[in-house]
């Protein structure tokens, strides 16, 4: 939900310009379509609503954001790359944080979410 709601803090506008330098098609509308994403499925992972369904679209997301911007930069999510008076200086972040969401994903949608998720509460029929 933070990445869907620090892209949408920005304007859906200004990611739309992110993906259309990686040469997404439609980015406009890939843009919203991921915010949401972001957020509804966060939202329902969180809550453990719908979780093996909310899963497969956040895990695309992951997937593509690996592939498209993150594997150029290693696997290292935090690149040291000066030490300034100002402080530390960090370069763009590798893979290993979207496959830490990845596994973390797939952990949940394999394994059913916990005792008071949503989900275990419509299976038990006290919720709609």
């Amino acid at each position: 939900m933070a990445h869907g709601f620090a892209k949408l803090s920005r304007g859906a506008a200004s990611f739309s310009a992110v993906l259309h330098g990686l040469g997404v098609p439609a980015p406009y509308f890939m843009a919203w379509l991921t915010i949401l994403t972001e957020i509804v499925g966060g939202l329902a992972v969180l809550m453990g609503a719908f979780l093996f369904t909310a899963s497969l679209p956040l895990a695309v997301i992951l997937v593509v954001s690996i592939f498209s911007v993150h594997l150029r930069y290693g696997f290292s999510s935090i690149k040291l790359v000066a030490v300034t008076s100002a402080g530390p200086q960090f370069g763009p972040p590798g893979y290993e944080l979207s496959l830490l969401y990845l596994a973390s994903l797939a952990a949940l949608a394999l394994t059913g979410p916990g005792n008071i998720a949503i989900d275990n509460l419509r299976k038990e029929g006290r919720w709609m």
